[in-house]
């Protein structure tokens, strides 16, 4: 309503008074119209700006969008191997399970912040804490604060991201965008290199024209499934190139070929870093100050497209140990293992090698590690051997939809070179296999 549309006021002359009145076929009484009159006359100056076309209209209240999303996965596992089907008389042990439900929530925290929390749902296996509970428990996996800034300022495309709080480790998850986390962990993962989250800070440049990335951490070192063990801190460093991004001639599975090297350096606290009476330390009570190496590097390769995803890792891990009681009797003795591991994964769709449309839901998957835990063993029980293990892996998957995945996969992993048992109660290594029906769902 505009000042226009406000009734007009007349005066009427009856009986010899003036009275006036609102332009009305009939007249109500004076108290009502009096009341009538008043509530008008204060409306119309609010109401006229309100519904005036010239006045621009008010602003939507925006909402931060609120992100949630989250995969699943499960499997049934049947035991085919000798060893397992021993502890059953015979019968092969089998389960169902939840492997792992990570749920991720993202939230704006003002221009250019965010945060994340990623809840890692996982059955409690540890034998510490089994007790207390044996079912499916919650932990965090990845709560962090990340800002992102100097956008497109090294090139198109570049920017700079700083995280800290609960976040990803050097290479591993950036390993799993090649690799289906469902069937099993990465190689250096699966091997106990390091952990895929840790507590700490990290940045992340972006490089321009999509030509890769740089990716650097400094973290507690244990990892999200252990608290703080020492003072030390690690350091980790990836750096991911593309150099095949931005050549139209080399074909979309070419333009997602990158090469990966990363190097990890950390440190771990000496058994005698609090010392203790009668230790021989420089430290105070013969303490042990400074750290052992537990150092990690290693190179991956691959490519990642709908038809076809491949990548071979070669890593490489140093640590020191040391042992004995750091006394003049019972001197403090450092050892070193050195070990090594080579891994080879390829996920192909072969119907679309041939025809691209329409898209096929059947897939295969095939992978083969060879792990050396230690390339120069000094224990006299492995005089003469260098134990290692081979793992591999082969199935065939269907995609049920878009985002949900079923998988039979048959894994095996076989030890090889380790000396014979002596003695009637060592048990020899045992040849693990099992056929598993994966499924996943991410939503």
């Amino acid at each position: 309503m505009d000042s226009s549309q406000c009734p007009a006021r007349r005066y009427v002359i009856r009986n010899g008074k003036v009275n006036d009145s609102l332009t009305r076929t009939s007249m109500p009484s004076r108290p009502v119209r009096s009341i009538a009159l008043a509530v008008v006359v204060l409306l119309c100056p609010v109401l006229a700006p309100a519904q005036n076309p010239s006045s621009p209209p008010p602003q939507p209240v925006v909402t931060p969008q609120f992100d949630f999303s989250g995969i699943i996965f499960g499997s049934y596992g049947l035991r085919t191997d000798s060893a397992a089907r021993a502890t059953l008389g015979g019968a092969s042990p089998n389960q169902f399970a939840i492997d792992r439900a990570y749920l991720n929530f993202r939230m704006p925290a003002g221009d250019n912040a965010q945060v994340r929390i990623t809840p890692d749902i996982f059955q409690n296996l540890n034998a510490a804490t089994g007790a207390y509970y044996q079912g499916w428990v919650l932990r965090l996996k990845y709560g962090y604060l990340q800002y992102s800034g100097f956008r497109n300022k090294l090139g198109a495309g570049s920017g700079v991201t700083g995280r800290v709080g609960i976040l990803q480790t050097a290479v591993i998850d950036y390993l799993e965008s090649f690799w289906p986390r469902y069937l099993g962990q990465v190689a250096i993962e699966r091997y106990g290199y390091f952990s895929s989250a840790d507590a700490g800070v990290a940045g992340l440049v972006t490089l321009p024209h999509r030509i890769g990335e740089v990716y650097a951490t400094v973290t507690n070192g244990p990892g999200y499934q252990s608290f703080d063990r020492d003072r030390f801190k690690d350091v980790g460093l990836r750096a991911s190139i593309t150099p095949l991004a931005n050549v139209t001639g080399a074909g979309p599975i070419l333009r997602t070929f990158a090469i990966t090297p990363w190097g990890y350096k950390g440190w771990i606290a000496s058994i005698f870093a609090a010392g203790g009476p009668g230790q021989n330390g420089p430290g105070v009570n013969g303490a042990i100050t400074w750290g052992l190496p537990r150092d990690r590097w290693g190179i991956f390769t691959g490519v990642k497209e709908r038809r076809l995803v491949a990548g071979a890792e070669y890593s490489q891990r140093m640590d020191e140990n040391d042992t004995g009681g750091n006394t003049a009797l019972d001197p403090r003795i450092v050892h070193d293992s050195t070990g090594r591991v080579a891994s080879g994964f390829v996920i192909g769709r072969p119907v679309e090698w041939f025809h691209s449309t329409p898209q096929s839901p059947v897939s295969f998957v095939a992978r083969y590690d060879y792990y050396t835990p230690n390339v120069h063993p000094t224990s006299v029980n492995y005089a003469g051997t260098t134990p290692s293990y081979s793992y591999w892996l082969v199935g065939l998957s269907y995609d049920a939809t878009q985002r949900v995945t079923f998988t039979l996969d048959w894994q095996v992993q076989a030890p090889h070179d380790f000396p014979p048992p002596v003695g009637t109660n060592v048990v020899p290594v045992p040849r693990q296999s099992t056929l598993f029906a994966h499924w996943v769902a991410s939503f």
